[in-house]
């Protein structure tokens, strides 16, 4: 393999300045990664370091075992001028704001990497990915299939030659059995069967490809893509100042507001942008009630999943999300593609007359306990439920982090990692509020995570009101001073997240010094955690399956972007 171009090399002083506060020990790094770093650079979160792309294992495995950077969080691949790029975005769940990034740099000739499979389960789908879009190729991958396009495709979207005008004629492959080769027993009762793209219980356009041995599914190969759209691209195209939050609600359009903060948390921090505290409350009451409309919807929806019919439940769910509906379009103007915040703020204070929408909030809060309760006797409390949900869909801690699962179905597993908590923003931290767990790891667990997270939602929101109610008038300052064109320095470089409904939802963004980004990486909760359901579903019925699914609460936007 060709040595790529390299850039300057950067200064390995130990006593390098650390400007992440609170952050991982950049001396200790640097001592435990010497063999392996050819130099080092400096990403806006977190510090980084260009290894050769035939150790990529042995550093991630060194990071792992002996730095517990047990998450990798994203991958992100991306190419210049005169050369291919692999960046591996670690952190620890444990120490959310101890991260390290890894660069692989690759030749335009020959863009091949040692996959990183072997070391985390969720770089399986992560460099399929990064192979469909930009070109790389990951050696030692066990699948190196397409993800997002058609197999037949031809070209990678993402990188710099890729011809946009050239029309495609895409062929279809057919459903191979997994299991023929390996174990094929002539006396097994072995069935292909086509769950979706269209079918109610996938949630919208998912293709699962299952085999089943009787009633058992011995395989499950999730077929992702139907509603690909090339978003990352589409935000590379618009401008940092306006145009590029607004794709964010079509993402996990359920409950979309979070998806906003994650746009403006990253750009904020590459162009260095202050947000007054007001705001920050004003952004954090919205956030909380945008987290109720995507478990509330989750709740119904998976009722539906069990159930397999239009129950009280779904009725119930419904109900309830509408009128936190009403509230957010009393506050935003919109009904479901809010666009509310801004860069440096949000885009207006509360709607006049300010009482009459927080006695309206205040009436929803106060007759949520009473409404939880009926979720329990109807449905957490249901025996038939119970038998469909408890034991079915577990996924132990360890799967968990291996495929880099978070929020609710992190969560319901034990792992006690809450970005609002673990790597603060907006005003959750100086707020009286708990990050739910538990120890169920299955489909129940996650159920009950999601309805004990609304009641945390409340007391959050709750809090919010009683300051905004309190603020005095001349000091409700809703957007920092942002310059009209936006352009952060050239070669700059950030991955920041956030915590939306279903999990951490992450940007990673490289400047070129122009007014729109170089690089867009949008880091989907729901890809991750839907990458996890081959696990949870072998050796279980096709109903277990279905719930299982359900229980993961994903939203194709988000997993297609």
């Amino acid at each position: 393999m060709s040595e790529p171009h390299q850039p300057e090399p950067v200064d390995l002083d130990p006593k390098y300045d650390n400007r992440r506060e609170g952050g991982v020990d950049e001396a200790q790094l640097e001592a435990l990664l010497e063999e392996y770093a050819l130099r080092r650079e400096d990403h806006e979160n977190a510090p980084a370091f260009v290894v050769r792309p035939d150790d990529v294992q042995a550093v991630l495995t060194l990071l792992r075992d002996e730095a517990g950077f047990d998450h990798l969080s994203c991958l992100t691949a991306q190419q210049y001028e005169d050369r291919y790029e692999s960046l591996y975005h670690l952190t620890k769940y444990d120490e959310r704001t101890h991260e390290v990034t890894l660069i692989v740099q690759l030749p335009l000739d020959e863009p091949v990497c040692e996959s990183a499979e072997p070391v985390f389960r969720t770089a399986d789908w992560h460099e399929r990915e990064a192979f469909d879009l930009v070109g790389i190729d990951y050696e030692g991958h066990p699948d190196p299939r397409r993800i997002l396009l058609p197999e037949s495709w031809q070209g990678h979207p993402l990188s710099l030659d890729y011809d946009q005008q050239k029309p495609q004629i895409i062929r279809y492959s057919e459903h191979a059995n997994p299991l023929q080769q390996d174990h094929h027993d002539p006396e097994t009762d072995t069935m292909l069967l086509n769950i979706g793209p269209h079918h109610p219980a996938t949630h919208g356009v998912l293709h699962l490809k299952t085999t089943l041995d009787g009633e058992t599914v011995a395989d499950v190969d999730p077929d992702v893509g139907y509603l690909h759209r090339c978003e990352e691209q589409m935000c590379q195209s618009g401008e940092y100042r306006h145009q590029i939050i607004p794709y964010a609600d079509r993402w996990d359009y359920t409950a979309n507001l979070p998806n906003e903060w994650a746009v403006a948390r990253a750009i904020e921090d590459l162009a260095d942008l202050e947000v007054p505290e007001y705001a920050q409350i004003l952004r954090t009451m919205s956030t909380e009630l945008a987290r109720m409309l995507g478990h509330f919807l989750a709740l119904g929806t998976f009722a539906l999943d069990v159930y397999g019919d239009f129950t009280a439940i779904f009725q119930y769910a419904f109900r309830d999300r509408e009128v936190v509906q009403d509230i957010l379009e009393d506050l935003t103007g919109q009904r479901m593609m809010f666009y509310y915040f801004r860069l440096g703020g949000v885009a207006w204070d509360l709607p006049r007359p300010r009482e009459e929408f927080i006695e309206k909030t205040r009436d929803f809060l106060d007759e949520l306990p009473a409404k939880v309760d009926e979720y329990h006797d109807l449905l957490t409390g249901n025996e038939i439920f119970q038998v469909r949900t408890i034991d079915t869909g577990v996924i132990e801690p360890d799967v968990a982090k291996s495929y880099g699962c978070t929020g609710p179905v992190a969560r319901a597993s034990g792992i006690d990692y809450d970005l609002r908590r673990d790597d603060p923003y907006g005003y959750y931290e100086h707020l009286d509020w708990d990050v739910v767990t538990r120890d169920g790891c299955d489909n129940y667990a996650r159920v009950l995570t999601r309805m004990q997270e609304v009641e945390e939602s409340a007391k959050i929101v709750e809090q919010c009101l009683d300051l905004l109610e309190d603020w005095p008038e001349d000091e409700r300052t809703v957007q920092s001073n942002v310059p009209r064109t936006l352009k952060p320095d050239a070669g700059a470089e950030t991955y920041r997240a956030v915590e939306i409904a279903k999990g951490e939802l992450g940007i990673y963004i490289r400047s070129d010094g122009s007014n729109s980004p170089a690089r867009f990486k949008i880091r989907s909760p729901c890809f991750h955690n839907l990458s996890v359901l081959p696990e949870m579903a072998e050796g279980e019925y096709v109903a277990d399956l279905i719930a299982s699914l359900g229980s993961l609460d994903i939203v194709l936007g988000s997993v297609d972007r």
